[in-house]
């Protein structure tokens, strides 16, 4: 029967408070529970004087703000702002009541300016909420998956410019980490081989080209990859464990290849947790990050490579070629030798045929096209790492680890290009697309351990006060040493 609800309740008082209002089961709720944000005291107190001046916004409260914004996929603070006028659980969760003001949209952007701006507080609150959930035994830091997403820069492609060196502006680059290595071993190997040293120059190697630079957001790189349009973008490197924790993160311009953006953030973001391995996909495939991991006792997981330029159907493939170790030279199809040449200053060993033998050869037009009739193969120095690479990826277990990459790292960039808004930026900066990059890595953490630590809990398991104690055992197991197995029969 058709009912029409002909009393307007809108204007009737009642006692209620906003506690009761908010829903048992929202996710809120959880993280209030669950997640402790009072180290933000802790690491604001140094950016508030003590003695003079009013009374600021708790800085909790405008903390909190922000990471409604970013957990909520909200555009802006003052599209925030006017959301928790109006939503009880926002309230709630920041400890406003009915009657309690909400801050001014422009409270956080003015703290930014004045108190956080060039510092590394946000990134400070992302360690923060991982440390709370390493404490729990959650993380596990063993291996490792790398990978890097492009977020969109607010910059206008057609806002840009060239800059070039007749402006007397120079795109400085510094010396690749793995470089002066390098060119040290390449001069040991010509002289092995008898051969005179190359003579590279000293300090610093300055590489000086025209890029296209946007005016709305300098800081930012024009990226282009596949049928994607050029947009102005960065790029967030990025690492997780094997349970989609976020472990670390940095900014970088989006024009800048993976494999060189690569050693920095290893060693400022992921050395620290001494993983056993890291799983990564083709763009961090070179021969020099594969040798700073072996060195390292860290296994590289690396995916399958094409090889490299456009292959005949009719002609033979590299794989063909069999490197001989103990020889140092390859042997072709037809069993023929290719001797070692020369070493190039890019660190490749050259290895050619002999002409006598290759122009009478039946399978000549399979093997090269050269009209002097010579096959020429290249080898890095460092190849033997990717080999070794290789042989790990038709393991089982290698195949295995690779595999997990669509559900861990993959998986998280899609969650927060989904729904936290990771696609775009609507801020200028390096500096401020790192706090976004902080803030919903924070989100995406701060959420996996609200909702695992209320399963358990619903669960009835007493779960804190182990996984406490066999964390503390894991992750300082150099200092317990023979003492390991001992407290883990004890617990």
């Amino acid at each position: 029967m058709l009912h029409k609800n002909d009393k307007n309740n809108t204007e009737q008082v009642q006692m209620v408070s906003i506690e009761q209002l908010v829903p048992k089961d929202h996710i809120l709720r959880k993280i209030d529970k669950y997640i402790d944000f009072n180290f933000i005291y802790d690491l604001v107190e140094d950016k508030y004087s003590q003695t003079t001046g009013r009374p600021s916004i708790d800085p909790v409260v405008l903390i909190k703000l922000v990471i409604l914004q970013y957990f909520f996929n909200i555009n802006s603070m003052r599209q925030t702002i006017r959301e928790v006028e109006v939503n009880l659980a926002y309230r709630w969760f920041l400890g406003l009541d009915f009657y309690d003001k909400v801050p001014h949209f422009s409270t956080f952007g003015k703290n930014y300016e004045r108190r956080f701006k060039n510092t590394d507080i946000f990134n400070q609150i992302f360690e923060n909420i991982l440390e709370q959930a390493m404490n729990y035994g959650f993380v596990d830091t063993k291996i490792q998956f790398v990978d890097s997403t492009h977020v969109k820069a607010h910059a206008n492609r057609h806002k840009s410019q060239k800059v070039k060196i007749k402006k007397k502006v120079k795109i400085k680059k510094k010396v690749k980490s793995y470089q002066r290595k390098l060119e040290k071993e390449v001069n040991e190997d010509r002289n092995n081989n008898g051969k005179d040293d190359f003579d590279y120059p000293d300090g610093e190697i300055l590489e000086e080209k025209e890029i296209t630079q946007s005016t709305t957001d300098p800081e930012s790189g024009l990226f282009h990859k596949g049928n994607h349009k050029e947009v102005f973008a960065y790029s967030i490197q990025t690492s997780c464990d094997k349970n989609g924790w976020i472990l670390g993160y940095k900014t970088y311009p989006g024009n800048l290849h993976d494999s060189t953006t690569f050693p920095s953030f290893f060693k400022e973001k992921l050395e620290k947790y001494k993983p056993e391995k890291i799983v990564m996909d083709a763009g961090y495939k070179i021969p020099a990050i594969a040798k700073q991991l072996i060195e390292k006792e860290i296994m590289p997981v690396l995916p399958y490579t094409r090889p490299k330029g456009k292959i005949d159907k009719e002609s033979f493939y590299p794989k063909q070629y069999k490197y001989d170790e103990t020889n140092d030279c390859y042997i072709c199809p037809e069993n023929k030798i290719l001797l070692y040449s020369t070493t190039n200053r890019e660190g490749y060993r050259v290895y050619q045929s002999k002409k006598s033998l290759c122009e009478n050869c039946p399978s000549l037009s399979r093997c090269t096209k050269s009209k002097s009739k010579v096959k020429v193969i290249i080898r890095h120095i460092w190849q033997g790492y990717i080999d070794y690479c290789e042989w790990y990826r038709l393991t089982k277990e290698g195949k295995s680890e690779y595999k997990k990459r669509k559900e861990t790292i993959e998986r998280q960039f899609g969650s927060a290009k989904e729904y936290h808004s990771f696609r775009y930026t609507n801020m200028i900066g390096k500096a401020k697309m790192s706090m976004k990059a902080a803030l919903t890595f924070v989100c995406l953490n701060m959420k996996k351990l609200a909702k695992l630590l209320d399963k358990l809990d619903k669960n009835g398991g007493d779960f804190p006060t182990f996984t406490k104690i066999f964390t503390l055992i894991s992750y300082n197991k150099k200092y317990f040493s023979g003492q390991i197995s001992l407290n883990l029969r004890i617990f």
